[in-house]
């Protein structure tokens, strides 16, 4: 029996010692936005933050940005305003066949919250019509003017279509012309009054998550 107790003993520890060297956590390392429990368990330049891989700014890489799109436009600077300090974008995330965005509600009228009157026509529009803004990167320089899109509620799945008249700018701010509002973010829909009732979605809500394709 004890000849055979000292032969299984160094066979255990050489098992654990497997079992160890095979566990998960040394067999794979995270990639972007992969779990982690520390530096070590993420791939090359990526460190662990609460509990995902990610960039590490002190080197200055961007890894994880490169690899989502939606995440590849950054702020151009920032526009101090009396309310605080705001990015501006030049861009917006990238356009498919069901982009994210969030719905906001904009005043066309004259004397409404959108300021002067439509980039596209340069006419005031009716809170009643189907009407849109859209972020600067989207409204890409006019080129989607007097064009249709379809909209989606993430929320109800409910659509409509709509017309875009205007740029929701996302590059300046917080002076008359803007109705001295803020920048818009990069990833802006504006809607009329009308857009907001067509979607069965209440307006006092502020923002809600869309999805919009060219119609």
């Amino acid at each position: 029996m004890a000849a055979a107790a000292s032969f299984l003993n160094p066979l255990l520890a050489l098992l654990s010692l497997l079992l160890i060297c095979l566990s998960p956590s040394t067999l794979a390392s995270s990639s972007c936005n992969g779990p982690c429990n520390n530096n070590d368990e993420c791939e090359g330049q990526l460190i662990c933050t609460s509990g995902r891989c990610t960039d590490d700014p002190d080197v200055g890489t961007h890894i994880c940005s490169a690899s989502s799109p939606a995440d590849s436009c950054r702020p151009s600077d920032m526009l101090q305003c009396n309310s605080g300090s705001f990015p501006i974008y030049t861009c917006s995330p990238p356009v498919s066949s069901s982009t994210d965005a969030i719905l906001t509600l904009n005043n066309f009228t004259k004397g409404g919250d959108g300021g002067g009157p439509s980039e596209c026509d340069n006419y005031y529009h009716d809170n009643t019509e189907l009407v849109v803004a859209l972020s600067t990167g989207w409204y890409d320089g006019g080129s989607r003017c007097r064009k249709m899109i379809r909209i989606t509620s993430t929320n109800n799945g409910r659509s409509t279509t709509a017309r875009v008249v205007d740029e929701c700018d996302s590059t300046k701010g917080c002076d008359e012309e803007h109705a001295w509002q803020e920048p818009c973010d990069n990833n802006i829909v504006d809607g009329s009054q009308a857009v907001w009732d067509a979607l069965g979605l209440d307006t006092k809500a502020g923002r809600e998550p869309v999805t919009w394709s060219m119609a």
